[in-house]
């Protein structure tokens, strides 16, 4: 279980999954947008407020942004103490073994110096 803190008009995390868990969120403040897409690409979306809960599939593609102008807080929790988190982006742009960039660009119908780009972006920052 997690007690999250969303900034106003912010994605709190990039698209991703749990592959091992299913996860539930309760607004304790605040508006949500939450959605998730299912194996048939289906979106499913729905604005959450102060007091309602969401479900999240095990598995599937999700999304969580505050639609609010305040500071919007949720207790998240799975049914698995290892839920595992996969950031698509990531894994898709900055793993270890990279994906030739050949590959995702004719997944995604770009340009290879796109792909590169997106790279250069999603890189993580040199201190």
């Amino acid at each position: 279980m997690e007690h999250v803190f969303l900034v106003s008009n912010q994605i709190h995390r990039k698209l991703h999954t749990h592959p091992h868990a299913t996860e539930i969120v309760f607004v304790l403040e605040g508006q949500l947008d939450v959605g998730f897409i299912t194996t048939a690409n289906k979106l499913f979306s729905k604005a959450i407020k102060k007091g309602e809960i969401f479900v999240f599939p095990k598995g599937l593609v999700l999304n969580q942004k505050n639609i609010g102008d305040n500071l919007a807080s949720v207790i998240s929790a799975f049914n698995s103490q290892l839920p595992g988190t996969l950031s698509i982006a990531a894994a898709l742009f900055t793993s270890t073994l990279t994906v030739p960039d050949y590959v995702i660009a004719k997944a995604f119908q770009i340009d290879t110096k796109l792909v590169d780009k997106i790279k250069t972006n999603l890189a993580p920052k040199k201190i």
